[in-house]
């Protein structure tokens, strides 16, 4: 019979799991060189129970990763011959159809071995800023995303493979960087693996299995107990992605049948796989469609395989959202950011005050700008920006926002330390929020220059751009209005945001991110929030009119109740 454990024990155990791989996750801060580990955090570290069960991830995971991952670990330990890995062994892998969609998201994964037994892995996915290949979204099959590394081990009974390293170094702009983020996978997943085991001692466990079946069971039964309350049916939603200039737009259609206790999206219907990055495997598609799930049904309890276990899915394959190799998958953010977004929709009849509209976070925007410097040192940067959130039925949506990626912000200082670019403006941009009672969040704007003296780089700067939101804005929910589209221009000049630009010394690069949609009808909103939108610069006087119905006294900057009462009352009128 199975170990049982009180509910102080297994909470305490719970949360011992996920503070142990929170620890790895500080390592990863610690260790990491590259600006977009070390500040943008664009990682996930996790472990699961022999199984490849997903048993707890960081508190910050990229959802993305974390989603994918937990599909992905769980095959790859499975597929691996018993008795073929030992103590001391590391594997590493980028292939994006078994983890998490594209050659940039490289993973080392290791088993923890307790007094000779295997009793679980550990598994972390870092984004490396470069994996070589052709830094574009235009792209047209995996061999131009950059290097691919098949599911070999890095280390072998603690010895490292000095060969693949090698290998690597060699076919990357950066290899220092690349190889030192590595160096602080394989770190990570020593501190995790010695944290499992220090806890398995402490609490005289033979292994994982019991504590995990007991805490996958009561998450599974969690998930489903919420997933009960929702009406049977099947509740459906399309959207649009733009892709480049003249090619088709893509079409997604989600189908979510709620069937008992459990859910399965059908995505049949969308479009077929593109000629460009934009590709998405089975996976990530998954990975953003669950959290979608998991922030409606059961936000609260922490991530494990319980979760996902009464979601289901099913993709057609050789369409953009479940691609066959080798298709083109580096810039698969831009179309797979969009499930999350496709989910709330079809459920926001059902689930109005668990959704959100629209943001200008999705896609997360990410740029790649490489170069060399003045002495023709290369050089190698990402940054990753988000847009205004989305507006839900409780609050106005968060300004400049990465949402669904949960990325985090590189600091100016940073960037120019990395980079030999200069950041000349950072803002907030009024009127970019979708208008409604609730208000979508503000986007931003981000202007770049390569200055143009003795510390200039040497021409050309190369961007590439991973995007969206730049003809399509951000849609607003229940009467809520779209959000700004995003813009890019070179020196006041559109430019191309789909592919990979160039500038050179004293250009000026300008990007601005989209707004969230609103949600609810805008003259419903509070008048004294719009007239402290103004006072902050959120809204400006003429929209707050225009949009709210709301007049305000440009002297005075407070609201003329009378008049905004008999303009409100025209603008209904005439609707």
């Amino acid at each position: 019979m199975g170990q049982t454990f009180d509910p102080i024990t297994l909470e305490i155990l719970w949360r011992r799991l996920i503070s142990i791989v929170d620890e790895a996750d500080t390592a990863v801060a610690r260790t990491a060189f590259s600006s977009l580990l070390r500040d943008a955090h664009d990682y996930t570290c996790m472990f699961t129970d022999r199984k490849g069960r997903e048993l707890a991830q960081g508190s910050f995971a990229t959802p993305g990763q974390s989603g994918a991952m937990a599909l992905g670990i769980k095959k790859l330990v499975n597929d691996l011959a018993p008795g073929s890995f030992g103590p001391g062994d590391v594997y590493i892998t980028n292939d994006p159809w078994a983890l998490a969609g594209h050659l940039n998201d490289v993973c080392v994964m290791s088993p923890i071995f307790y007094q000779q037994k295997l009793a679980g892995w550990t598994a972390c996915v870092f984004h490396h800023s470069d994996i070589g290949g052709r830094v574009s979204s235009d792209n047209h099959d995996v061999f131009e995303d950059g290097l691919f590394i098949p599911l070999v081990k890095l280390e072998e009974g603690g010895v490292l493979n000095q060969a693949v390293i090698d290998m690597i170094r060699w076919n990357v702009r950066t290899p220092d960087e690349v190889t030192g983020d590595i160096r602080s996978q394989i770190a990570a997943n020593h501190v995790c693996a010695e944290k499992v085991c220090q806890m398995l001692e402490e609490y005289d466990l033979d292994g994982l299995d019991d504590l995990a079946d007991e805490i996958i069971g009561r998450t599974e039964k969690s998930m489903r107990d919420a997933i009960e309350k929702v009406p049977d049916r099947v509740y459906g939603a399309q959207g649009i992605v733009e892709q480049m200039a003249g090619k088709e737009d893509v079409i997604i259609k989600a189908a979510v049948e709620v069937k008992g206790n459990s859910i399965h999206v059908d995505l049949d219907g969308s479009s077929p796989q593109v000629n460009w990055g934009g590709n998405v495997v089975y996976n990530f598609t998954y990975a953003y469609v669950f959290m979608a799930m998991k922030s409606m049904f059961d936000p609260d309890i922490p991530n494990n395989h319980g979760c996902a276990v009464p979601i289901t899915m099913s993709a057609p394959e050789g369409s953009v959202v479940n691609c066959r190799f080798p298709a083109a998958v580096a810039a698969r953010m831009q179309i797979g950011h969009f499930m999350t977004e496709i989910i709330y929709r079809a459920m926001a009849e059902a689930l109005p005050d668990r959704v959100i509209a629209g943001s200008g976070g999705t896609p997360a925007t990410m740029n790649v700008f490489y170069g060399k410097r003045h002495d023709a040192v290369p050089w190698h940067a990402v940054i990753i920006r988000g847009g205004g959130m989305g507006a839900s039925a409780r609050s106005d949506g968060w300004h400049h926002y990465i949402f669904p990626a949960n990325g985090a912000n590189t600091p100016v200082e940073i960037f120019e330390s990395d980079t030999p670019l200069i950041v000349e403006q950072r803002e907030i941009l009024t009127d970019s929020g979708g208008p409604g009672q609730q208000r979508g969040g503000l986007g931003r704007r981000v202007v770049f220059r390569a200055p143009d003296d003795e510390y200039a780089p040497l021409p050309p700067v190369n961007l590439g751009i991973q995007s969206g939101r730049y003809r399509y804005p951000p849609e607003g929910l229940f009467g809520g209005r779209p959000g700004a589209k995003a813009r890019f221009r070179i020196n006041d000049k559109d430019g191309n945001p789909y592919g990979l630009s160039q500038f050179g010394p004293g250009d000026r690069v300008t990007m601005d991110t989209a707004g969230g949609g609103g949600f609810g009808n805008p003259l419903e909103r509070d008048v004294d929030q719009v007239e402290q939108d103004v006072i902050d610069g959120y809204v400006s006087i003429d929209k707050a009119r225009e949009n709210y119905g709301v007049v305000m006294d440009p002297s005075t900057l407070k609201a003329d109740q009378e008049a905004t009462k008999d303009l409100r009352n025209a603008m209904r009128a005439g609707s």
